[in-house]
Parts: C-alpha cells; sequence; structure tokens
C-alpha cells in the first residue's frame, strides 16, 4: 500500500518535477531559434551580442533575451568546439541564471552548461566570476571556454595566485572571469587594505557561478580565509612542551572521537605541573589554573591536539621541511594554508621541523559571507541533494536535480561489511585482481594518503600495475585521472582527487594527441588524430564489454555526497558501470557510530572469516550514522556562521568607511567633526553637565589638550570668567583647534594637507580594525563558559562585540585627531637625513649578507600579502621602495622583490 506522501508525489509530481516542466517550454523556444542562428555569419553572431546589449539598455530584461542569447551561445560553442549542447544542459543554465544549484551527474558537461548563463548575464557589462576548485581547472576552463566567449565578442580572464597586479586588474576587467574561491577571497581582503581605488583589482560583486559548489561553499566553508602578519617568536616554548606530551600515558587525557577533541584529566593536569615545575617553566608557588598560566595552558592544549588529534599522512604531510596541510575532502595539498591559534607550530614542533612565527589577523573573512556579497550566485555539482537544507538556509539557493543526457547504466551494489580491517582489504585485493584480470577499469577510492599507499604496497606484492593520486603526486593529477577508464587500468586516489576532469572509457582522446604531438613535433595533427580516435574506438569497445569503471570504495566517508561524488564517477553519458563499498567494523565511522552491536550480531550469526554482511539494512543503517554526522556538521558550521555574521556587518561598516574615504577628494569636514566630537567628549569627561565650576577638573582638562589637540589655550582663565559655561568652552577649544589645522594647511599646502588627512585616516582604521578582530578572537575563545551562567552565549557575544565595536570607533576618532595636530612638515635638515638614510638602506639591501645577517636587518613594512619576487642581487625590473604598487604581488614565502635574497615575508613584506 502507498503512503500519502508518495500518492501525492504520483498525483503532483515532486517540486523538482514541475521546476523542470516549467523549464521545458524554454528549452523548445531556444530549439526552435537553431535554424535562424545557424544561417549567421562568424560576425553575426557578435554583431547579436552587440545587438542584445543595446536592448537591454532600451528596457529588456535579461529574461526576456534568454531564449536568443541562450541561441546563440550554442552556435558559438558548435562552431569553436565542436560541441552541441544537450536540451539539458540548456535547462541546467536556465536554473543557473535564476540562481539555483544544478544537480548533473559527472560527464554531463557542467563546464559548457555555465558559459550560457554566464553568456547572458555578462551582457550587462558588470562581469561574471565563474569560481573553480583549484587553479588547473580554473586556467584550463577559461582557455577551453574563452574560444566560445571569444566567439560572441566577450573578454575572458583568468585569477592565479601571485599574479602580476596589471594583468590580475585586467582579469577582473574581463567580462567572464575564472578564479578559485581562496584567490577571490583573498584579493577582496587585499582589496580592503589597499591605500586608494586605483589599486583595487575587483569591481563589482554581481554574479558568481560556483563549480562544484558543495565543495566550496559546505566543506570549505568551515575555515575562515586569513591574512596574518607574524607575531611574537616562541618556537622554544613549542619544543619543550612538545617533549612533555610523549611522557603521557592514557590516563592523562581523554579523547573524544566524534567532536575530534581531546582533553587533560586530572591526573594529566597533576603530572604536567610537576614535571612544569621541575624544568622551571612554571615559576615556584604557581598553579596551572592560575590566570598567569593561561599562555602555559594553551600551548599543552594545542600541543596535546598535535599529537593526538593530527596525524602524518592524513591530516597533513611534510615536504621541504614544511608541514602541508591535506584537505580532507579532496585528498589536496593546501601549501600556504595554516592552522590558527598556535596549533600549526605545534605540530611544526612535533614533527622537528622550522617552527614558523605565530600570526596577528590582518583581515579575515568567511566564504559564507564572501559568496553573499554577491547579487546573484548559482552553483554546479553532481551532488547536492543531501546538503539542499543548508544551501537554502545560509545562501537561499535551490536545489535543481536536471535529468541526464541518457539513462544511468551504473549498477550500484549493497555495502560488504567485513568484521577486520584485514578481511576488508584481502577481499579488496581480490576483487581489484578478477577485474583486472577480464580488462575492466578499477578507481579505488580510499580516505587518506597512508591508506592508499598501503593498498598500493599490498597491489605491489600481487605484481598489479596501477597509478597511485593523493596529494604526493597531485602534479600528474590530469594525466592520471585521463587514464582511469582506459582497458585493465587500476587506479588509487583519495576521495575526490581528480575532480573536475573527464574519466573516458578507453582514456581521453584529446590528451593522448596532445602528447603525441609533444613527443613527435613533427607529425601531421589530422593524421594523429584520425590513428588515436580508432585506437580509442577499439579499446572502447573492450572496456565496454569487460563492464565499464569499477568504482571500488574502500571505506564510508562522513557525508554521504562525498562517497555519491566518488560514485558518480563511474556511469558517465549512458555508460555502463558498477560501485560497491567494503568496509569493515575497525572502519573509523563503523567504529565511532555504534559498530559494538553490529559486532555482537555478526558474531551471533557465526561469520566466518573473510566472509562478508551484504543487505539492504546495513545501507539504511549507515546512512542514517551519516545523515546524523551530517546534521551535526551542519549544526556547527551554522553556529559558526552565527559568530561570523556579527563580525560581517562590522566588517562591511569598516569596509565601506575606508571606500568612502578613498573616493572621497576632500575629508577636511570628516576629520573636523572628529575633532569636534573628541573636544566634546572631554569637555564632558573633565566638566560633567550639570556641574558647578568648582567641580570641573580644570588641570586634567588642560593636559588632555595638550596631549590630544598640540595647543595649549588659557583654559584657567576662560574658567575663572563670569558666566562661561561647558558649552563655551568647548566653542571656544573647537575654535582653537580649527585654527591651528588651518595654519597648518597653509604651512603643508592644501592638496597636500588633504592627501595627509587621507592616509592618516585609512592607516588609523586599518590598524584599529586590526586591534579589534584580535579583541573579538579573545573574547570569542571564552564567551562559551557564560552558558554556565545560563546565558546565551551568543546574545552575550552579540552585546560585547558590539561594545568593543563602539569603543573602537571612540579611539578612532581620537588617534586621527591627535597624529594630524602632532604633524609637521620636515626641516630641510631632517629632509637631507632621511634621503640619506634611504640610500644606505638601498644599498645595504643589494649587498650580498650571511642569511643571520639578512634575517636580522630586515626593513620592517607594513603589507597586504601580495605578487612575484626577484632574483638574489637583482630587484624585480620596475620596483621603487616607496611606490607598493611596483611590488607586484608574492606570496609571503617567495623572494623579496627588492632583490635582497630574503623572503617577502621577511623583508618587504614583514608587517610593522
Amino acid at each position: 500500500m502507498l503512503g500519502f506522501g508518495t500518492l501525492a508525489k504520483k498525483v503532483f509530481g515532486t517540486p523538482n518535477d514541475r521546476k523542470l516542466k516549467a523549464a521545458r517550454p524554454i528549452v523548445e523556444k531556444i530549439n526552435a531559434l537553431e535554424p535562424e542562428f545557424e544561417k549567421l555569419s562568424d560576425e553575426g553572431l557578435k554583431e547579436k551580442t552587440a545587438e542584445f546589449k543595446a536592448r537591454l539598455e532600451k528596457g529588456e530584461s535579461l529574461d526576456d533575451l534568454l531564449p536568443e542569447a541562450f541561441a546563440n551561445c550554442r552556435e558559438a560553442a558548435k562552431r569553436a568546439l565542436g560541441l552541441r549542447a544537450f536540451d539539458v544542459q540548456l535547462m541546467g543554465g536556465i536554473f543557473l541564471h535564476q540562481g539555483n544549484i544544478a544537480e548533473m551527474k559527472t560527464g554531463e558537461g557542467k563546464t559548457l552548461v555555465a558559459t550560457f548563463p554566464a553568456y547572458l548575464n555578462a551582457l550587462t557589462g558588470r562581469g561574471v566570476h565563474i569560481v573553480t576548485v583549484n587553479d588547473y581547472l580554473a586556467k584550463r576552463d577559461a582557455e577551453w571556454m574563452g574560444k566560445v566567449y571569444s566567439a560572441l565578442g566577450l573578454t575572458t580572464g583568468v585569477v592565479y595566485p601571485m599574479q602580476p597586479e596589471a594583468e590580475k586588474k585586467a582579469a577582473y576587467a574581463a567580462d567572464v572571469t575564472y578564479a578559485t574561491n581562496n584567490e577571490l577571497g583573498f584579493d577582496y581582503l587585499r582589496d580592503n587594505m589597499k591605500s586608494s581605488l586605483e589599486e583595487m583589482v575587483q569591481r563589482d560583486h554581481y554574479y558568481a557561478i560556483v563549480d562544484e559548489v558543495d565543495s566550496i561553499l559546505i566543506d570549505e566553508a568551515r575555515t575562515p580565509l586569513i591574512i596574518s602578519g607574524p607575531a611574537q617568536d616562541r618556537s622554544e616554548l613549542y619544543i619543550t612542551i612538545d617533549k612533555l606530551i610523549p611522557e603521557l600515558t592514557e590516563e592523562h587525557y581523554t579523547i573524544d572521537e566524534k567532536s575530534r577533541s581531546v582533553t587533560f584529566t586530572d591526573e594529566g593536569n597533576e603530572f604536567l605541573e610537576r614535571r612544569l615545575h621541575e624544568l622551571g617553566i612554571l615559576p615556584e608557588g604557581q598553579s596551572l589554573y592560575d590566570p598567569e598560566s593561561t599562555t602555559i595552558v594553551h600551548h599543552l592544549n594545542q600541543g596535546l591536539r598535535a599529537h593526538k588529534l593530527f596525524h602524518r599522512e592524513k591530516e597533513y604531510i611534510v615536504r621541504n621541511g614544511e608541514v602541508i596541510l591535506i584537505d580532507e575532502f579532496t585528498g589536496r595539498m593546501m601549501p600556504g594554508r595554516r592552522l590558527s591559534d598556535g596549533l600549526h607550530q605545534a605540530i611544526e614542533a612535533k614533527e622537528g621541523v622550522p617552527i614558523q612565527p605565530e600570526n596577528v589577523t590582518l583581515a579575515s573573512v568567511t566564504f559564507q559571507n564572501y559568496f553573499r556579497l554577491y547579487e546573484k550566485l548559482a552553483g554546479m555539482t553532481g551532488t547536492a541533494a543531501t546538503e539542499a537544507e543548508e544551501f537554502m538556509e545560509i545562501y537561499g539557493l535551490g536545489v535543481v536535480e536536471i535529468p541526464t543526457n541518457l539513462p544511468v547504466a551504473r549498477v550500484d551494489e549493497h555495502d560488504q561489511v567485513y568484521r577486520t580491517a584485514k578481511e576488508k582489504y584481502a577481499a579488496i585485493v581480490e576483487e581489484i585482481k578478477k577485474a583486472h584480470a577480464k580488462g575492466q577499469p578499477v578507481l579505488v577510492g580510499t580516505t587518506s594518503i597512508d591508506k592508499s599507499e598501503f593498498l598500493s604496497g599490498l597491489l605491489k606484492k600481487e605484481g598489479i600495475p596501477h597509478n597511485v593520486l593523493n596529494a604526493r603526486h597531485h602534479e600528474q593529477e590530469a594525466k592520471i585521472v585521463a587514464e582511469a577508464g582506459r582497458l585493465g587500468a587500476v587506479t588509487i586516489a583519495t576521495n575526490m582527487a581528480g575532480r573536475g576532469t573527464d574519466i573516458q572509457l578507453g582514456g581521453n582522446v584529446e590528451m593522448k594527441v596532445l602528447e603525441e604531438l609533444a613527443a613527435n613535433p613533427e607529425a601531421d595533427p589530422e593524421e594523429v588524430r584520425a590513428r588515436i580516435e580508432a585506437e580509442h574506438a577499439e579499446e572502447r569497445r573492450k572496456v565496454i564489454e569487460a563492464g565499464g569503471l569499477y568504482v571500488l570504495a574502500t571505506e564510508r566517508h562522513e557525508s554521504r555526497r562525498i562517497d555519491n561524488q566518488l560514485r558518480g564517477r563511474s556511469g558517465r553519458q549512458g555508460d555502463p558501470g558498477r560501485s560497491v563499498f567494503f568496509l569493515s567494523l575497525e572502519d573509523d565511522l563503523m567504529r565511532i557510530f555504534g559498530s559494538e552491536r553490529l559486532d555482537k550480531m555478526l558474531r551471533t550469526l557465526g561469520m566466518k572469516e573473510g566472509e562478508a554482511i551484504i543487505h539492504p539494512w546495513v545501507n539504511k543503517s549507515l546512512e542514517k550514522a551519516q545523515a546524523k554526522v551530517e546534521a551535526r556538521n551542519f549544526d556547527i558550521r551554522r553556529q559558526l556562521l552565527k559568530f561570523d555574521d556579527v563580525m560581517n556587518d562590522q566588517r562591511k561598516v569598516i569596509f565601506a568607511q575606508r571606500r568612502e574615504i578613498m573616493e572621497a577628494d576632500d575629508l577636511s569636514d570628516v576629520v573636523q567633526d572628529m575633532r569636534h566630537q573628541v573636544i566634546d567628549d572631554l569637555v564632558d569627561a573633565f566638566m560633567p553637565p550639570k556641574t558647578y565650576a568648582d567641580q570641573w577638573d580644570v588641570e586634567g582638562l588642560a593636559r588632555a589638550v595638550r596631549e590630544k589637540l598640540n595647543i595649549d589655550p588659557p583654559i584657567a582663565q576662560w574658567a575663572e570668567e563670569e558666566g562661561v559655561d561647558q558649552e563655551e568652552i568647548a566653542e571656544r577649544l573647537r575654535h582653537a583647534a580649527d585654527e591651528m589645522m588651518a595654519a597648518k594647511a597653509v604651512q603643508f599646502g592644501p592638496e597636500n594637507m588633504r592627501s595627509i588627512e587621507k592616509q592618516v585616516l585609512l592607516q588609523t582604521i586599518d590598524s584599529k580594525w586590526r586591534e579589534h578582530l584580535l579583541r573579538l578572537e579573545h573574547l570569542r575563545s571564552v564567551i562559551g563558559f557564560r552558558g554556565y551562567a545560563q546565558r546565551d552565549p551568543l546574545n552575550e557575544y552579540k552585546t560585547e562585540a558590539f561594545q568593543l565595536f563602539q569603543s573602537m570607533l571612540d579611539s578612532l576618532r581620537e588617534d586621527v585627531t591627535r597624529t594630524l595636530a602632532q604633524i609637521r612638515p620636515l626641516t630641510e635638515e631632517e629632509r637631507a637625513e632621511m634621503l640619506r638614510q634611504m640610500m644606505a638602506a638601498q644599498q645595504a639591501a643589494q649587498a650580498p649578507k650571511a642569511p643571520a645577517q639578512q634575517e636580522e636587518g630586515a626593513p620592517a613594512m607594513a603589507t597586504a600579502g601580495a605578487g612575484a619576487g626577484a632574483a638574489e642581487g637583482q630587484a624585480r625590473p620596475g620596483f621603487v621602495e616607496s611606490d607598493r604598487s611596483t611590488w607586484g604581488n608574492p606570496g609571503r614565502n617567495e623572494p623579496c622583490p627588492c632583490g635582497s635574497g630574503r623572503k617577502f615575508k621577511h623583508c618587504h613584506g614583514r608587517v610593522a
């Protein structure tokens, strides 16, 4: 008997069906226009673009233009790439234009789908951003799809790390810009640390299409993007504490694997306190519970986390003396990313590699809040339905499942559960052997580098040739994935390595042609292509006969979505294929989420060694466990976002204020208002309202006025005059301060004075904002304890963060007023001395030095973390020390553009 829900769906269709039905008439309109657009010349396609732009200006909407624009784009893609978009691809484009997530299976051509809404929305002239998960895909897609935009008369740009500033600006000025999520976020932060509008590279946040949207907006959204500068060096303390952790026994700490947390027990605290006293780190008579011990306790906690929660070859690898994090969702390396709060330094101490200084945050933003800046957002992925609730709640994005062009012929088998990991791996090797013997290509999914290498070792013993794709070999990613569909190929990959590159049965023709031509440049390209296509057709036929691509997963991930992505690598465009998960009760997910009951059941059933249990119930219970973990992770992200939203509102105010300052030609009124407000506050503090003259602190006011306004009026005389009240004194002080500043403007010249005011305002805002971020970080780390007092930590955080912001604005006014009051033109002698010092510093920078001296002699310069370095002893072409825009955009660990041979972060990139 059918349930009410199932019955209703049969009668009315699902919401998804109704959306698809509404889009079909639009697709039919586009198809009906095809003959008309086929008749146009290549120039005619570009003329259509100009016509659409003119019609937009006259008041037509993008929706009115959609059928014709899509028909024009389809024709351009057919001519430029030889690809004619299927109806389902047009449908995906329609939903992307409407601001949805289009869930399209692997191999359905998402890269081409993005060109349709990108072209339509680029007609506005406001620029469209297409976001990818890595630099390789950004460059590949920009080059590949750029041919389509070019045929339509549009420009394409690509943004990548350490790109020269002028090139980056041109990329953002293009009609369609391809970039990674990290680079977009960092450019946004860098732009809001620049001191003039001309230096800013991004223009507008109008429309973004996010490829692999689940990876970017969910998996990566847990960690914010942070631009930081070095803080005080405490490497000795990390090393000392690191030596203590291995002395701990299991009774000294407890691990909670579900929440990935580890804490010291009372025995652990007593043991550490005794050892710290012995080593002289903790002064006699001081306990770990004393407020003075906060720093040491923090280091101990991070040291324990580094040893017990972070494992080499799983969460990170060590390469060239550096700890590089591994993305748990994609298995890719994340160079340049560091764990905050001293945790990365604790791991460096554990691994015995050089400890890099801790950092202070200069600017930060979460991906959630960055992507919510866009007026319109859309996304594409093979798997989004399981997180539909989160997409709707946080980003307002609906998920539409687009049907496949051809029916899916892949067979998804039930999970096979073994009692031990040893039995599981033995069964996996046997299964790979069987598939390999009949020529069926196998893609083996693992969850970490060490597991992928362990399995590789087992296959080597059996003499099975195979490729390993993990963070160690990510440079060959595209090549390995392109070969994964060949006859008898065995590929071991961590999670989603290779995402974005198609696994085609029989191998990738384009890749083979390029390889052959690179090896033999003399060969005739047409001849080579014809021969390779014939060979490929034969190999593809054999692979299909062998059963297509076999996806064999060695473990279930916390998220069903990651499992579905792995499955989706097989069965593209109606190809045959199969997928199966091999599990054991010793797997992390099974062990953490209740394998004891299952173990008892399997013992009761009398399972023999090497036997597996295969039953739909096992699949169901595993999916429930995964759904619970997903729900918990969503709660964590939602909670994080609520706290970040508080800072985000303040960030928007500060960044908008900076922009207004940069856009303004004359800020004298703003500066005057600040000065007058400071005077009013001083008078209120030293001569409170509704008090008599004998209660006023006249001396205190005079002292404060000298210090903050750099003037010395006769306040004591004014206070003795008959009938003078606080308002009269405030008015006289305002007048005296304004006169002094007017005289200063004459000394400097009006134009110079305006420029000084602008720079002082920007620099003071930046330094105050940095201090404020640090305070918010500290507040965030302790606010949870308010819960013990039955108070809501979030409400407490909102209230205190607002008070901190208020006091930051007050001190901002004071600092700007004081700085401008103290500033004066240089004398001739001072100017000559300054010039002499600059010349000496330049000569010293160009002279070769020993590394130790180079470290010490590094000049202290403020930076926003910016482009390309230079060879030792030779400055970057066009480098001018006093003009930051000539420095390019070097990474922190790149050579400094001044040619000193030091790293940028130790030279001109060092934060004052």
